[in-house]
């Protein structure tokens, strides 16, 4: 299980970075660069946090799925309680089915060194199940995500870091994102930032109502994954060359369920992908 702290073990990246490994997954937590790097570089920066959130009336929701170390959402609040002074109002909703990573990582603060300035948040986090910083409020919703979704406000970000689909499955079918899109708001333009650059992760959530573009670089990855639900938030759009490429892809059907394995799309996907209106001419 991974509450138990020998689910989880420090490593050094390839960086010179320090950062935590499932042992259970087989995973380590974002690997090559660092948690902070890319943190910043996947999400922050790519969702253009600072500026979106400043420009929000109201309150800026983000979803932090899959709380892991917390570095993504440390990075959002670093960058966003530099405008504290502008009366912004941010919300983080933090995802994740256990706090044993979190846990283990607060017991190696000094370690990792990106927790260290926000122990005593995090402590509280985890005492009573949310916390502040200036103008941010940090909420964690432990449990299944499929499930506990439902009961937070429509996001205008979603960070979305769960384990990969090959140890996860569950947080990557199509029935599950179709669920997730229904959660955001069409009166709230979201996007969503992702590690992965596989062709049928990307095929998937655009059947399940998202709109997908290409992400930018981080790590090892020449690019990874962006989505929304307005089209025009997505500076590199997925465009018919790719579709074009998944036509002929061997590795490019949906993943309807956590046995999917590798194949090509079929005709009856190919046609509902084909029409989808980010490759309207």
């Amino acid at each position: 299980m991974d509450n138990d702290p020998a689910a989880f073990e420090i490593v050094t990246v390839q960086s010179g970075a320090r950062s935590l490994r499932s042992r259970n997954h087989g995973e380590t937590f974002h690997p090559v660069v660092g948690p902070m790097i890319e943190a910043v570089a996947l999400h922050v920066r790519q969702q253009r946090l600072v500026e979106r959130a400043a420009a929000e009336e109201g309150t800026f929701v983000i979803w932090d799925v899959g709380l892991g170390a917390a570095a993504n959402a440390i990075a959002a609040i670093e960058a966003l309680a530099q405008q504290a002074t502008t009366g912004l109002d941010v919300e983080i909703h933090s995802f994740d089915v256990t706090d044993g990573a979190l846990r283990f990582a607060l017991s190696h603060a000094a370690d990792l060194g990106y927790l260290v300035p926000h122990v005593a948040t995090i402590e509280t986090l985890l005492a009573v199940g949310e916390s502040a910083e200036t103008n941010i409020r940090w909420k964690f919703h432990p449990g299944d995500f499929r499930e506990t979704m439902f009961a937070a406000p429509a996001p205008h970000a979603v960070l979305y870091d769960p384990y990969s689909p090959q140890s996860n499955p569950d947080m990557w079918t199509l029935d599950h994102f179709t669920q997730m899109r229904t959660c955001l708001s069409p009166e709230v333009t979201c996007l969503l930032t992702n590690y992965t650059r596989s062709t049928a992760v990307r095929v998937t959530l655009l059947l399940a109502g998202f709109f997908v573009g290409h992400g930018h670089a981080t790590g090892e990855k020449d690019q990874t994954t962006i989505a929304s639900n307005d089209l025009a938030m997505l500076e590199e759009p997925l465009d018919a060359a790719w579709l074009k490429r998944v036509h002929r892809s061997t590795n490019a059907a949906p993943l309807r369920s956590t046995s999917a394995g590798i194949a090509p799309i079929s005709p009856e996907d190919w046609a509902r992908l084909s029409s989808h209106p980010q490759f309207a001419s």
